[in-house]
This record gives C-alpha cells, sequence and structure tokens, in this order.
C-alpha cells in the first residue's frame, strides 16, 4: 500500500510516500519560513503564493525520488483542514485534480490528527532519519503540541480517539513566539527561546500555572503576560511601557533568565498534565507530536517522568511534513475507511479533532 501525502496547512509545502504504514520512501519539504521570519510570524497571503509556486515541483521530485509512476500509487491523502485557507486551498485543489486525472482514491485528513502518525514511521531507505524501534500499541496517549495547537488525546484504536483537553487561548508554540518578540529573539521563538535559556536560570522567576475547570485543558495567555509584566518590572518600567522596547533595556542575563524561567515553567505545565493523564488512562505508548514535539527539553523532562513506553518522532517530522499525511492516509486505506468524492471536498480552517 504505497500513499502519497500532501500539506500545505501553513508555511511548508509537503509531499511524501510513505508504504504500509510505516515505511518513509521519499519526502519533500519547501518551506517559506525566511520569508516570514523579517515580519515575525507567518504572514497568509506569502505562504499561500509560495505554495503555489512550489507544490508541482514539490510533488514531481517526491515522485522522482521515490522512482515510482502514478499507477504503482494505491491513494492520495491530502490535508484539508485545521489551517490557513489560502494554505490549505492550494494543496486540496492539487490533490483532487491528480485524483481525479491519475484514478486515484482520495482521503481527507485531519492536520492534528496527522502528527500522532508520524510516531507510526518506523523505517526509511534514507538514513538521515532516527526512527523507533515499534510502532506505538494501543491505547496511546498523544500530547499534540505545537504554534496552533496544544491537546491531550487518548487513542484507543485507529480512528477511535477522545480529545481529553485544549488550550483556551495560545497555543504552546503561539506562546514562545510571543515571548520571543518580548525578548528580541529571531522567529520562530520556540528553538530561539530554547538557545537563550541555556545560559540561564529556569528556578530565577516564579511564574503563573493556570488552573481551569477541566484539568487536561491548557492555558498560556496568562503565562504570556507574567513574561510580559516580568520584563517590564525588570527594565524598571510600568504596565504601560511598549513591550516591543523592553528587549533594548534587559542585559543578557536577564533575557537568558526570563527565557529558562518561561521555558521551564510552560514545559511543566505540559509535562505535569501529561503525567495525570498517564496515570488515569494507563496507556501502553506516550507519543508526543507536532514542531513543539522537537523540543529537547520537553523530551528530557517526559523521559525521565513516564512510566508509560514513551516515543517520538524524529526532529525532522515534528514540523509540518507530508510523511504524517501520507501514513494516516495509508491506515485510512489500509482500514477500508471510504474515501472522498474529490469533486465534493473542500477546506475547513477551523477543523477540530
Amino acid at each position: 500500500m504505497k500513499i502519497l501525502g500532501i500539506e500545505t496547512s501553513c508555511d511548508e509545502t509537503a509531499a511524501a510516500i510513505v508504504e504500509d504504514g510505516r515505511k518513509l520512501i521519499s519526502n519533500v519539504v519547501a518551506t517559506s519560513m525566511h520569508e516570514h521570519a523579517k515580519y515575525g510570524g507567518i504572514v497568509p497571503e506569502i505562504a499561500a503564493r509560495s505554495h503555489i509556486e512550489s507544490i508541482i515541483p514539490v510533488i514531481e521530485e517526491t515522485m522522482t525520488k521515490a522512482r515510482l509512476d502514478w499507477s504503482q500509487l494505491d491513494g492520495i491523502a491530502v490535508t484539508y483542514g485545521a489551517g490557513l485557507g489560502g494554505s490549505l486551498l492550494v494543496g486540496v485543489e492539487t490533490a483532487k485534480s491528480l485524483a481525479i486525472s491519475k484514478n486515484l482514491p482520495l482521503y481527507p485528513i485531519n492536520h492534528v490528527e496527522g502528527h500522532v502518525y508520524a510516531n507510526f514511521l518506523t523505517e526509511s531507505e534514507d538514513d538521515q532519519y532516527i526512527f523507533p524501534k515499534k510502532q506505538p500499541e494501543f491505547p496511546i496517549l498523544a500530547l499534540i503540541v505545537s504554534g496552533g495547537h496544544s491537546q491531550l488525546v487518548i487513542f484507543k484504536n485507529h480512528f477511535d480517539y477522545e480529545l481529553l483537553g485544549q488550550t483556551s487561548d495560545d497555543a504552546i508554540g503561539e506562546a514562545f513566539d510571543k515571548v520571543g518578540k518580548i525578548l528580541a529573539l529571531p522567529y520562530p521563538g520556540g528553538p530561539n527561546i530554547e538557545k537563550a535559556a541555556k545560559n540561564g536560570n529556569p528556578e530565577k522567576y516564579k511564574l503563573p500555572k493556570a488552573r481551569l475547570d477541566n484539568k487536561y485543558d491548557f492555558s498560556f495567555s496568562g503565562l504570556k503576560t507574567a513574561v510580559l509584566r516580568l520584563a517590564q518590572s525588570e527594565a524598571g518600567k510600568t504596565y504601560t511601557f511598549p513591550s516591543f522596547e523592553l528587549a533594548g533595556l534587559l542585559n543578557e542575563a536577564q533575557k537568558a533568565d526570563i527565557a529558562a524561567s518561561f521555558m521551564h515553567t510552560s514545559i511543566e505545565t505540559l509535562v505535569d498534565k501529561t503525567l495525570m493523564a498517564e496515570k488515569e488512562f494507563k496507556p501502553k505508548t506516550v507519543v508526543i507530536a507536532g514542531g513543539v514535539a522537537a523540543s529537547p527539553e520537553l523530551r528530557r523532562q517526559l523521559t525521565n517522568s513516564l512510566r508509560t513506553n514513551f516515543q517520538y518522532p524524529d526532529f525532522k517530522l515534528c514540523t509540518d511534513n507530508g510523511a504524517m499525511i501520507a501514513t494516516l492516509g495509508c491506515y485510512k486505506a489500509m482500514l477500508k475507511q471510504p474515501d472522498i468524492d474529490p469533486l465534493k471536498l473542500g477546506i475547513e480552517p477551523n477543523l477540530s479533532m
């Protein structure tokens, strides 16, 4: 079973071919991150235009690397939500056209669910990837964390899952980006805050953790505001002082300590809730997924704290990619999930699990 996966939910134009839901045959990603970095965040119009320029070359390169022709594929999987409307539209319309012209079944994929399936890949002909030795076993507890999502989900089986909790405001990746702006760190915030935090004291400042009615829900807006107030205080300014002028009044030691304290509190929040869910639901496997799953600190804390088998994808498969979409598409095809009439598939930018 060989499935082509197409992913264009944000700023990465990606395609991959996966065999039997476990073997990565080819994987190509074109990113427009460098075009967004100077604006400090994703610009939807720039992202959509970049997808239009890149989508056909990316798919062609994916097919070439796989050394396959279209008659050897068993289907196409494409992200139809959640994501930026203009970005999703490019991927979906391309996939629809290919499905019709190549007479292949088309499988619509939930982007967030797809992230989890990066953990099911265990082999590749390309030695640049590091895979787990075996696939995760159900029931699976998944912590999905990225710029747009912070969710805890328990998977009883393929396509049978329960959303335990999610963010009520900012996702953790978004909070990292906003704190990065306060400290005048380059975009994206996550890896740059982690880099700055290496020189700081994570216990220098005590920052708050949100308490919510649903113990598995997340909230990072209060933490983000607490960091802003802390930076204003350390700079000797009041709450009315503009956030974009603060970094120039802070020395490098202060920035490092703020970054370290923020990262410690935010990661600890994720770990605390994951441990609660592990204790309650007793999964056979715990996995992490999404861009923030690449965080060495998150991996370290969970490795040291979890009692359950803990797995995570290769660093290169944490950010958006076609491999995760193709993998989930394989399981849809292998487990006889219905494909969709290409003429009836639309985008759902606000799709949830």
